[in-house]
């Protein structure tokens, strides 16, 4: 049907619609409904014994949005929020409503920092991060570097450029920051 000015014609009824769509409103008639069973409340059905679940013991204080008064039946987290980044999340969580940008702002941010964290975290252990190992350097050459790349669609190759500057540069200057602080002890203790 054209967009025109005109008032556009009345909807046909059930009874239009079945004479020219077969089998259309097969479904009205709820004894021909396959999901009524489901529609009518019966407690005794589905063996739930209870109108709202048991809740879930909070050990520890857990982040929340402040459209919610408290936090569903069952929760959990693979990252309990720790360090610095906890910090900014509890505040984003505690301070600003799911639908304003900051809110999301702050988690990415939070999450940025947790990286951090877990990059310097990873110094005082046995293994510490290997920046050449994982980042795929090594692997790279083996696995077809510039025919994997040239006259393809891929998304990675726009940012491809500055890849070595987000890998490589925050490592260079962490050494070139551990570097100043040696030289300044040195020169204190020579004094």
């Amino acid at each position: 049907m054209p967009y025109t000015a005109d008032k556009p014609s009345r909807a046909e009824s059930s009874e239009q619609l079945r004479a020219r769509i077969p089998g259309w409103g097969a479904d009205l008639d709820p004894r021909m409904r396959p999901s009524v069973p489901k529609e009518r409340f019966d407690p005794g059905l589905n063996g739930a014994h209870w109108e709202f679940p048991d809740r879930q013991p909070e050990t520890r204080p857990r982040e929340r949005s402040i459209e919610h008064a408290f936090l569903t039946p069952v929760f959990g987290t693979s990252a309990p929020p720790k360090g610095l980044s906890g910090v900014i999340r509890r505040y984003a969580y505690r301070r600003f409503s799911e639908g304003r940008a900051a809110h999301w702002l702050l988690l990415l941010g939070a999450d940025r920092v947790d990286a951090v964290e877990s990059h310097l975290a990873s110094f005082v252990t046995l293994r510490p991060d290997n920046p050449i190992t994982e980042t795929g350097v090594v692997a790279e050459p083996s696995h077809h570097p510039v025919a994997s790349r040239v006259g393809q669609k891929r998304a990675d190759l726009a940012h491809l450029p500055l890849d070595p500057v987000l890998v490589v540069g925050p490592w260079l200057l962490a050494g070139g920051l551990v570097l100043a602080g040696v030289r300044a002890v040195v020169r204190a203790v020579r004094r």
